[in-house]
């Protein structure tokens, strides 16, 4: 119990000391007009109250991460705790960060052109292909989760029930933000806050305590850590779908001052929310054990429904339901509306022609509404394995713009570059050891993977070396002038 408060303390720490650290580094201005105003356009391009923008970000980021992840990654034990409390201070937070204070400086451009800006045009191409792939993968998977459990509680057949959140998805997707996103999700944005407070409540009153971290139980000896826990536990953590989603909100904030609160902060309630699960998945079953049990008989599902009901009632059930229903699916219309965005970026580089009309924006959902489609008709434990590394591999790239934002611009690059590295290192392991990669041995996929990471590494030296070499330039050309 005492390494979970103490968990919980030191995210709220991060978030009013490193996260103002983070945001003086960035430097902000609140002069400066942000894209709600100076881009009004009635559809994506508004003003939005911050408190507004932050639930609505905590709703757009969380879905099923904070609770599925968590309690899957409950399975390592309390290690988890350390994970996410560091990974979420100083990687997810300042991830978010930058991913929506970067799209809020230029104009509230989509990820993928912020690191065309600063990665180059080939690491933009690459990149926009994987977003919108992972924007595809994420949205259909999280309306084959909630359609699962549709089929199970109602008359419906898993195809209808595919087919009435597909309406909804869309309909979400192409309607202005404010008709929508803006009013219904803060109010379950609050809910999801309401579901995680009474779960972490109902915990001081599980017949298990909940366990501390110790050098005998710090993980299960068949579970490796490294870097298996850094992908099962992103949401909560770090996840390179909030860099798609971070732009929604860069489009409708204020003031720059409110991307603090907006970005860093949902993503520190969104370790909150994710510790609590992981918390209560350890201790409602008395160790990983039985955990592990229950998951192999009804899956995470089930583990949330049992740990609900049997935690608050009938309150709990209806909020399980909401939790593995209704979060998804609202994950799910961000989804399509981020990559439909990103379509209309691309195609706008390539054809030179605008792509802001209203009835333009509502036909780019065809190209990625039917892989969606198609797609959420596939297994939701299926897709989500594919979802995982390339999430991760997102993350890491955005991490790398961040870093190199700050290299040009003479700031402390060190608060992007560090966590870039280490998750550098964890997607070029993992894709070699995972059965969705290429399920090499272990200790040959850390081989191959610290190969690549020294490639990386010296290509981010290199970087280092060019802009010292810049800087030198500027101040012999100053000096001479």
């Amino acid at each position: 119990m005492i390494t979970f408060v103490i968990s919980i303390l030191l995210l709220v720490v991060g978030y009013f000391v490193y996260g103002k650290v983070v945001e003086r580094i960035f430097g902000i201005d609140d002069n400066q007009k942000t894209p709600a105003y100076s881009k009004q356009d009635g559809f994506d391009y508004m003003p939005i109250s911050w408190w507004k923008a932050s639930l609505i970000q905590l709703l757009n980021i969380a879905g099923l991460g904070p609770i599925f992840g968590a309690i899957l990654g409950a399975l390592y034990g309390p290690v988890a705790f350390i994970w996410i409390v560091v990974g979420c201070i100083f990687a997810g937070a300042v991830h978010d960060y930058f991913s929506g204070m970067l799209s809020l400086r230029h104009g509230g451009a989509q990820y993928p052109t912020l690191v065309g800006k600063y990665l180059g045009n080939y690491a933009k191409t690459i990149i926009n292909v994987i977003s919108i792939f992972l924007m595809i993968l994420v949205a259909a998977a999280f309306t084959a989760g909630p359609a699962q459990l549709m089929t199970e509680i109602t008359p419906f057949s898993f195809t209808m029930c595919i087919l009435i959140i597909f309406a909804y998805l869309l309909l979400a997707a192409v309607l202005p933000i404010n008709k929508v996103i803006g009013k219904i999700y803060p109010i379950l944005g609050a809910i999801l806050i309401f579901m995680a407070g009474s779960i972490g409540v109902g915990m001081f009153f599980f017949d298990n305590p909940i366990p501390n971290l110790t050098l005998n139980n710090l993980h299960p000896e068949n579970l490796p850590i490294w870097p298996l826990l850094m992908v099962t536990i992103s949401c909560g953590a770090i996840s390179g779908f909030h860099s798609t989603q971070s732009p929604i909100l860069a489009r409708t904030l204020k003031k720059e001052s409110e991307g603090r609160k907006v970005f860093y902060g949902a993503m520190i309630g969104e370790g909150v929310i994710t510790l609590i699960w992981a918390a209560a998945g350890m201790a409602f079953y008395g160790g990983t054990a039985g955990l592990q049990e229950s998951l192999g008989a009804g899956g995470p599902a089930g583990v949330v429904n049992e740990i609900s009901i049997t935690t608050l009632g009938t309150l709990g059930g209806i909020l399980a339901i909401f939790g593995v229903i209704i979060l998804p699916i609202t994950t799910g219309d961000t989804a399509l509306r981020s990559s439909r965005m990103m379509l209309a970026d691309l195609l706008k580089q390539i054809t030179k022609k605008d792509m802001s009309g209203k009835w333009t924006l509502v036909l780019l959902m065809i190209p990625v509404a039917l892989p969606t489609f198609f797609l959420s008709m596939i297994d939701y434990t299926f897709l989500w394995r594919y979802v995982g590394w390339t999430n991760q591999v997102v993350a890491t790239v955005m991490l790398w713009t961040g870093a190199i934002y700050l290299l040009k611009n003479s700031k402390f690059h060190w608060i992007c570059s560090i966590p870039a590295l280490f998750m550098t290192a964890v997607v070029s392991t993992y894709i070699f050891y995972a059965p969705e990669g290429f399920n090499m041995d272990y200790t040959f996929s850390m081989i191959l993977g610290s190969i690549l990471w020294l490639i990386v590494a010296g290509w981010f030296v290199r970087q280092l070396i060019k802009q010292k070499a810049v800087k030198r330039n500027e101040v012999v050309n100053t000096y001479a002038g």
